[in-house]
Order: C-alpha cells, then structure tokens, then sequence
C-alpha cells in the first residue's frame, strides 16, 4: 500500500525506462527517470491487460486517484470499457461546441451548408430557429423527451401549417441523427413521433391541364391591359414551361436571340450545391414566337440586367408576385398558378401530342433520372426539344385563336 510520503519520495533508477509503485486493486503510481509521475488502473478486458490514466501527481493525490479507480472499477462492473469511455469523452469534446440542442443544430448546419443549396439552408435555419430554438434549445439534446419534441411541432400545427410541422420533423431528424453520429445523443427520437403528427397530403398546385380551358386563359392574357412587362412574362410562361424563379429572373446575357436559345446556368437552377458548381447550363430552345416576344420587350428592357425588371427597383428581377397578381386579376386564383405552366406543358405534351416522357421531362429540367446502368442519364435532348417547342408553340397560336381542339400529329 501506498503512502503520501512513498509517493514524494518515489523515484526511477537511471538504468529503467519506468519504474512502478503499487498501491491496491490494480492502482498504482508509474515513475519515469525523468522524474515525472502518474496514475494507472491496471485492468483486463477479455482476457487482455489493459489500463486507464488517472491523472499526474501530485496534481491527483493519493486519495483522489484510490477514489477514480473506484469510480472506474464500477463502471467496468457495470458493463462499460473505461478506457473506450474516455475515448468517447474526448470525440465528443473534439465535434462541437456544446451538448444542448441549439449547440447541435448549430454544428449540424456549419457541416451541411458546404453541400446545400442556399434555398435549403435557409430554410432548414429557419426551422430551427422560428420552431424549435425557442423552446428547446438549451436543454441537452440527450435530455429531450419524444413527448417534449412532439409539444413543440404540434405547435407549429396549430398555426394550421401541418406542411411546415413536418418540414420541421424532417429537420429535427438530421439534427438528432447528427447528435447520435457525435454521441451527444444516444438515438434518433424523430420516429416515435412521427405517426403522431397530423397527416398532410400534398396539393399540387392548380393548374390548368385541359386544351378547351388553356384556350380560355390565353385568350385572358392576350387581352390582358396589365403593363408591359408582365404582358410578356404571360406570353412567355406557357411556351417555355420554365420555373417561376428561373424565369422571373432571365437575364439578357443568357440569351442569344439569333441562335434562339436561353442558357440557364447552373448555379440557377434549382440543384444541390454540387450540381450547381458541377452541373452544366440548363438550354433552352427558342420557338419563334418566344424570340418575337423578347425581341419587343428587349426595346423596353433591353439596358438592363434582367429581362423582367421590378416595377419598383429596375436592379432586380421582377417579383414572382407581379403575374399571381396577374392571373388572380384575370380571374384565375385558386384555379392555375405560374407554376401551373408546368403541368399543362407537360401533360398535353404527352396526351394530345404524343411527345416522349424523357424529351419532356429535359425541358423540365427533370433530368439526372438513374438509368439501368446505375448512371444518371444526363441526356439533354436539344435537338428534340427544338422541335418540340416549335410545335407546342405553334399548337398554342391555334388555341388562342378559336380553332377546334383537334390532337397535332407530328410528321414521322
């Protein structure tokens, strides 16, 4: 048995690397020529020696080292590796910041926002900051209770908003797989509560898919009195099926006018941050009345950066407000969107005219589909789509003005 004075006095002979100082129950006090001294707990785990470093003395006394290995004889007793539980410690130490909730999140974010798209940090911040932080956020995630998080997102349901309650499970989600992944947490909590959230079904947003109304509503832009801006945008909508977004804020240099084609790039388009570092430009084909209707807005607009400028500050894109405010004057809220294009391109390019899913979905910029290979199919059918739009166009021309909805049958 040790003493505190053998500990004082305890040292190494020159010719040894170590010399050690039992005490009992496997501690004991390693000495080096250098004079330095430390604390072990000697131990097997499977049959193996092992041992724990408690600390330096006299920094760690006698009594508090008899009181550690105690400490760690009780947590091996009860299952644990004290040497892996240090180990575990010190990672959870070397990941983050802290162990709270908000801690997580916020280290969660840091690592994800490399590969995000800006659109989905946003959002994801916005998650955790409106509908989770202020009610959890400095409680230890380990410590959060299914039931609590529960509370929290049914709040959010009771805004009414049952699409964003569930965006905020699906958030919560990655923040506790990522508190697992860093031992902060010992599981995943997000699917005890999933099933008791209130269902959403997802509305597709309204659009028009029928040729016989189509007629009608280009008809309703035509006639349309609305500035000229935004008479442009109603023409060009429903020719190009494009996003909203993407086309709100064309820009001049992405045209070439004489070749008829708008090159979106890709950091534009609506990608994982990969894609858009790595992707190519998103073509798009011309037809001839598109070209026409740049050619008389680019007299109009044509100085500035954007095709569609804002009323307000002629710096930015026009607002995506501007042809909602438009389609609702006309009489078409709740009954098709500027989104909506894309479904009535899509669906009467594939019933009535007959035009391929893959060609369709390129204009789309539904691409990226995994082939049989296990490839992405990075087809982007140009040349095919040129021909396509000229004739959906085309197609157009004749609903708006009154002739018989009649499917087109394209030459073979």
């Amino acid at each position: 048995m040790l003493t505190d004075a053998k500990c004082r006095n305890a040292t190494c002979p020159a010719d040894k690397k170590r010399a050690r100082f039992t005490d009992a129950g496997g501690l004991y006090l390693e000495v080096s020529p250098a004079g330095s001294k430390r604390w072990f707990w000697k131990m097997y785990v499977d049959g193996k020696e092992s041992r724990l470093a408690l600390g330096s003395y006299p920094d760690v006394g006698l009594t508090a080292a008899r009181k550690a290995r105690n400490a760690a004889k009780l947590q091996k007793s009860e299952g644990s590796d004290p040497v892996q539980a240090r180990q575990v410690e010190k990672l959870k130490a070397s990941v983050g910041s802290g162990d709270t909730l908000a801690a997580t999140a916020s280290d969660w974010l840091a690592r994800g926002k490399p590969n995000w798209s800006d659109t989905h940090y946003v959002r994801e911040t916005r998650n955790i900051t409106k509908d989770l932080i202020p009610y959890l956020g400095k409680r230890t995630i380990a410590s959060i209770k299914p039931i609590e998080l529960l509370a929290v997102i049914q709040k959010v349901e009771s805004r009414g908003a049952l699409d964003v309650a569930h965006r905020v499970l699906i958030t919560a989600h990655g923040i506790w797989c990522h508190a697992v992944a860093t031992g902060r947490a010992e599981r995943d909590i997000t699917p005890d509560i999933k099933k008791a959230l209130k269902p959403h079904i997802k509305e597709n947003l309204p659009a028009i898919v029928d040729p016989v109304k189509l007629a009608e509503l280009l008809r309703a832009s035509e006639a349309y009195s609305g500035g000229p801006i935004v008479r442009a945008a109603l023409k060009l909508a429903p020719i190009l099926f494009q996003r909203p977004g993407n086309l709100r804020t064309m820009r001049w240099a992405d045209l070439n006018l004489d070749a008829a084609l708008w090159s979106i790039p890709s950091e534009d388009m609506k990608r994982t941050k990969a894609e858009k570092i790595n992707g190519q430009a998103h073509d798009v084909p011309l037809p001839r009345q598109a070209v026409q209707v740049l050619r008389d807005i680019e007299k109009l607009t044509g100085d500035r950066e954007y095709v569609f400028p804002g009323l307000r500050d002629w710096r930015q894109p026009m607002s995506e407000a501007g042809v909602s405010a438009a389609l609702n004057a006309m009489g078409y809220k709740g009954i098709h969107t500027w989104h909506g294009y894309r479904a009535t391109g899509r669906t009467i390019l594939r019933q009535v005219l007959k035009y391929p899913k893959d060609v369709i979905e390129a204009q789309l910029a539904h691409t990226g589909q995994i082939t049989h290979g296990g490839a992405y199919d990075r087809a982007t059918h140009v040349e095919e789509r040129t021909d396509m739009l000229q004739v959906w166009a085309d197609y157009l021309d004749k609903l708006a003005a009154g002739a018989d909805v009649i499917p087109l049958h394209r030459e073979a």
